[in-house]
């Protein structure tokens, strides 16, 4: 099938007017950003945002961000403040208004109750004149020249700005509040990020009687079953005081197997891969995956600081886990 020249002009000249009103929104962060800021970082109480429409589902995901990186917010329906919903409102919240035109009635209509909590006001309108950001305590331009819809009705490039300037917002607080990756992960626990960030060695490691190990002495043979009795794929070789001297995967079998020496005979400390890759139980498992990446391998030893075997762990350990 041909690709239609005139959607993808379209196409095109949408992505290139939403381009432009983001461009727009930088020389808009002045300090009235600042001040937005600052309330909602002196807030004692939640972030609370708002919104009708189009301006509503940009306040969704907004209050979403909001609460995942450090600053605890939520969505409130207008339509349903008007209707109970306002009693979610305290004097110690920081309410943010989105509107593109300002004027929105349902919006309009709860600014004299939450005036009366309290609650500071940030609005987020397309019209700094208007009704909504005369009354906020610090309004954020988000107005458009035009928008992508070829009617210029639909919110197309307004809401573009909105949710940028609500990134811009929330980006802003999490780097003042000092906010990091780990923080990040305990609001994303079950999430791949927070997985990787959270889970360590000790979580995944097997270890007792699911451990292999054998010493320098111990035949080939009888290594092959310990192994095999394990299902890790590996041996750690220890000493008299379970010290790590030594590691024999499946990968070094197959070498020894080239090699054609007597299982049966061949000492295993004869073969094994001399030291061998370690790490401690309480690093990140990322940071044991990342050994196994750079390494090649597809298992590690874990040991304690004075290289006592502690436990196991494998590349389908990670998986499982779903830190890979």
């Amino acid at each position: 099938m041909q690709p239609q020249v005139p959607l993808i002009e379209s196409a095109r000249r949408t992505i290139t007017l939403e381009r432009d009103a983001i461009s727009d929104l930088i020389d808009r962060i002045d300090n009235t950003f600042v001040l937005a800021c600052q309330l909602i970082l002196d807030c004692r109480g939640r972030v609370v945002v708002t919104g009708m429409g189009k301006s509503g589902h940009i306040g969704n995901k907004l209050a979403a961000t909001l609460a995942s990186t450090g600053t605890p917010a939520f969505f409130v329906h207008p339509g349903e403040a008007s209707h109970g919903d306002l009693g979610m409102i305290t004097g110690d919240d920081v309410v943010i208004a989105i509107s593109n035109s300002g004027n929105t009635e349902e919006l309009l209509t709860i600014l004299p109750l939450i005036k009366r909590k309290g609650a500071p006001l940030i609005s987020m309108t397309g019209n700094t004149d208007s009704t909504l950001a005369r009354q906020a305590a610090a309004n954020l331009d988000i107005s458009v020249s035009v928008e992508a819809c070829p009617m210029n009705l639909a919110p197309t490039s307004s809401t573009t700005a909105t949710l940028v300037m609500g990134d811009a917002l929330a980006v802003a607080l999490l780097e003042a509040r000092g906010f990091s990756a780990e923080d990040f992960a305990y609001s994303h626990p079950g999430g791949t990020l927070g997985r990787r960030l959270l889970l360590r060695v000790s979580d995944l490691m097997h270890s007792g009687e699911r451990l292999p190990r054998v010493s320098r002495s111990t035949l080939m043979g009888e290594a092959l079953l310990e192994i095999s009795r394990k299902g890790l794929g590996m041996t750690a070789i220890v000493d008299q005081e379970d010290r790590v001297i030594g590691i024999f995967t499946d990968g070094d079998l197959r070498r020894t197997l080239d090699q054609q020496l007597n299982i049966q005979t061949t000492p295993i400390g004869d073969v094994m891969t001399t030291g061998g890759r370690t790490v401690l139980p309480d690093i990140l498992a990322a940071e044991a995956l990342k050994v196994m990446e750079k390494n090649k391998i597809n298992g590690l030893m874990v040991t304690d600081r004075d290289n006592h075997l502690v436990g196991a762990l494998n590349m389908h350990d990670l998986l499982r886990a779903g830190v890979v």
